[in-house]
């Protein structure tokens, strides 16, 4: 199933968090926007936040071939039964159109956060026991084990707020079967200081969440890199920003260090419920 998920969601797909909202009045929007990027050639929509295969139903009923799946649900939020009886509905209705995708979230999310490895263990047993295939599912995997475990038993990874280095160790530590799609965030900005500003304002909330700044440090950065929003270096490594050519030339050194597919999310300093759809226009031309 592997090559045919890979087949599905394509070489780009879009990361957001305004297209999984249920606020009614703005269904026709969402609706409007999915069919818009599937036209325009994505492959796949993931969907930001605590998502949820509800949360999928009307993109799916929307376009005729996208993928959309969640980045992420998460396992403390969500019974693997409740989870398992929403998959077999949408897979019922739209066959291979919906991915399941699961994580473990972060301490400052979740009450219950407590060894979150074993607890990603255990709601993997109760997938597996509620009936949805591994082969439709996939983790948000960003240390060794866990890449282990996206790689054993699930159709791959999805980490977030990554490096192309960490692509790379994905890649080795996955194997070539599995499916690689990182997270990568885009601004559409030339000027150097406006870009990494905007940076910056993005990557604010995530520099205190241990799960990432951990990675980060794995990775090489220091502490120093960590502090006042963030170094040049680190900005430069978790971002594509510049003009076309320099943005395209980011996302293709993830392409190149292994990724099957990049989830690419706007960053242009908007609320993040907001649809960035000219950006998405711009980035459908420069990957044309």
């Amino acid at each position: 199933m592997s090559d045919a998920l890979k087949d599905a969601v394509g070489r780009y797909g879009i990361w957001s968090v305004g297209l999984r909202s249920e606020d009614p009045a703005r269904q026709g929007e969402l609706a409007e926007a999915t069919a818009e990027l599937e036209q325009l050639g994505y492959g796949a929509v993931w969907l930001g936040g605590n998502s949820s295969a509800r949360n999928a139903v009307p993109l799916i009923e929307a376009t005729s071939t996208l993928t959309v799946g969640t980045s992420i649900q998460s396992i403390w939020q969500h019974e693997p039964s409740d989870s398992a009886a929403a998959f077999a509905d949408l897979d019922a209705a739209h066959p291979g159109r919906f991915v399941l995708g699961i994580g473990v979230s972060h301490a400052k999310m979740a009450d219950q956060y407590r060894r979150p490895y074993s607890a990603l263990v255990a709601h993997l047993d109760g997938l597996d026991a509620a009936g949805v295939p591994a082969d439709r599912r996939l983790l948000a995997a960003l240390g060794p084990k866990s890449l282990k475990l996206a790689r054993d038993r699930a159709a791959g990874s999805i980490p977030y707020l990554v490096t192309a280095e960490h692509t790379a160790q994905a890649r080795e530590a996955l194997g070539e079967a599995p499916l690689l799609a990182p997270e990568l965030m885009v601004v559409l900005e030339t000027d150097p200081t406006r870009a990494r500003t905007l940076a910056r304002e993005s990557l604010a909330v995530y520099l205190g969440l241990p799960n990432y700044t951990n990675n980060f440090l794995r990775l090489g950065f220091t502490e120093a890199d960590l502090e006042d929003g963030g170094s040049d270096r680190l900005i430069d490594a978790l971002f594509a920003w510049g003009d076309e050519s320099s943005i395209r030339a980011r996302i293709d050194t993830f392409l190149e260090a292994g990724a099957d597919h990049v989830a690419l999310q706007v960053v242009d300093g908007e609320p993040r419920d907001t649809l960035p759809r000219e950006a998405w226009r711009r980035l459908a031309s420069l990957l044309a």
